[in-house]
């Protein structure tokens, strides 16, 4: 009976458990807001602004001054509701794991603070065409850590798992299995077929032929390369039980390589005299974020864009499959020492990110419940809500990712340059198997093109 109780209390005592049970309130909340517009549920986002620098008219009309914005009722408003909302679920969770609340809430609303920091240097107009939340994020809290030292005041709050697992259970319910339809064989093709032959070559080069001892870190950048940047990484990074400091160097080199490539790639497809919809796809099954996917996309014209956004978005959906893939082969194979033969289904469910299974009820239950009972249009009006709620969830964990992180750690981590290496060969070897792709389905030599138009 005692064991009974104890494996019962992990469902309320653990941190997968109350991710996924912080992730299924904030998404309830949402869906009744949305569904009823009994409340506003809506977060803090600031609207992009600028320093006043001279801009074209269409510029200008998509900014808003930051005076203005922060002189608006409805701001501190969503100010206050976000920041009572996260505060008292991860105060909450923290609790039940132990945590005291007179030591955690001052660490959290410290770490908060940061991220509003974060959110409204991102919502800067030049700074949020190129780079997304993730890298200022990131040099937030390095910057922090790097030099005034991070204070013991603040440590309670720097959870990043929790955070980061938290934000995947709400990030399920925007990954619609229906998004399939929309660009059918065509998407699956170049996604799904491209993306397991791109992580299994990168395994085996990361592994066996640049040897790198590190093999959280090696899947993890293969997934960040492979699917879908800093989102892939987050979860197989999860799911690998991947280092903080190793996470730091795949979202730091995809962030890198993401700019690059959504600055050179659109100019180069052009010269290349490539149709619209064969360079969107091209963009959308290889540039890892999906902010760039758009700007990179849209580039190239309208059908581009749709093209790259359909593409990724069918990406998007592998990531809990990955992730889930991932807790397998790792709790099988490359985390058995060999004391075992085998290792039995207790212990695979016990190394298996339970926060896998929130993402995907999560994605079930907007797929085949909500979607089906509200139509499509309530389904997007409910992930704009949570599309903030999970981006504040992965802000305060990659604020945290860089509180816990030095310079020299990083500079330890990339293995002579070996890390580097791996995400270039296997970056180059995704973009030529997805062209490959990308020709066989849209070219219209073999099969007849889609109209996106």
């Amino acid at each position: 009976m005692a064991k009974t109780r104890t494996n019962l209390s992990q469902l309320w005592k653990t941190e997968d458990w109350l991710a996924v049970w912080i992730g299924f309130i904030v998404i309830a909340a949402a869906c009744v807001a949305v569904l009823t517009k009994a409340f506003d549920f809506s977060a803090l986002n600031f609207a992009t602004w600028s320093w006043g620098e001279q801009l074209s008219q269409t510029q200008a009309a998509s900014t808003t001054p930051l005076a203005a914005q922060l002189a608006s009722g409805a701001f501190w408003g969503k100010f206050i509701l976000t920041f009572a909302v996260l505060a008292i679920l991860f105060c909450s969770g923290a609790g039940l794991m132990g945590e005291k609340a007179r030591k955690f809430f001052p660490a959290f609303t410290g770490l908060f603070i940061l991220g509003v920091i974060v959110r409204l240097i991102s919502a800067e107009f030049t700074l949020n065409r190129y780079l997304e939340w993730a890298f200022w994020a990131l040099i937030v809290g390095l910057l922090v850590s790097n030099t005034v030292g991070v204070p013991k005041w603040l440590r309670p709050a720097v959870r990043t798992e929790f955070y980061i697992k938290t934000g995947l259970v709400i990030m399920g319910f925007s990954v619609l299995f229906s998004n399939i339809a929309k660009f059918g064989l065509y998407g699956l093709g170049i996604s799904w077929i491209v993306c397991p032959v791109c992580i299994i070559f990168m395994w085996w080069f990361g592994t066996k032929v640049l040897k790198i001892d590190n093999k959280p870190l090696v899947i993890t950048l293969a997934s960040a390369t492979s699917v879908c940047g800093t989102s892939a990484a987050i979860a197989t990074g999860a799911a690998a039980n991947c280092k903080k400091t190793d996470l730091t160097v795949a979202v730091s080199i995809s962030i890198i390589f993401t700019v690059l490539m959504m600055v050179c790639m659109p100019p180069i497809i052009k010269a290349t005299g490539m149709s619209e919809i064969m360079g969107g796809a091209l963009i959308g099954g290889t540039v890892d974020s999906t902010g760039a996917v758009v700007v990179a996309g849209t580039a190239l014209g309208e059908v581009a864009q749709t093209a790259a956004v359909l593409v990724k978005s069918i990406q998007n959906i592998l990531i809990g499959f990955v992730a889930f893939f991932v807790s397998l082969f790792f709790a099988t194979r490359v985390d058995n020492d060999g004391s075992v033969e085998k290792v039995g289904a207790i212990e695979i469910w016990r190394r298996f990110p339970k926060f896998i299974i929130g993402f995907f009820v999560a994605s079930l239950v907007a797929s085949f419940i909500i979607q089906p009972a509200f139509g499509a249009d309530q389904v997007s009006q409910i992930n704009k809500v949570l599309d903030q709620y999970k981006n504040w969830a992965f802000v305060l964990a990659f604020v945290s990712i860089g509180l816990d992180t030095n310079f020299k750690e990083i500079i330890s981590q990339l293995h002579g340059g070996k890390v580097v290496w791996l995400y270039i060969v296997g970056q180059l070897f995704n973009i030529v198997l997805t062209f490959a792709m990308v020709w066989l389905l849209l070219s219209g030599k073999i099969f007849p093109i889609p109209s996106l138009g």
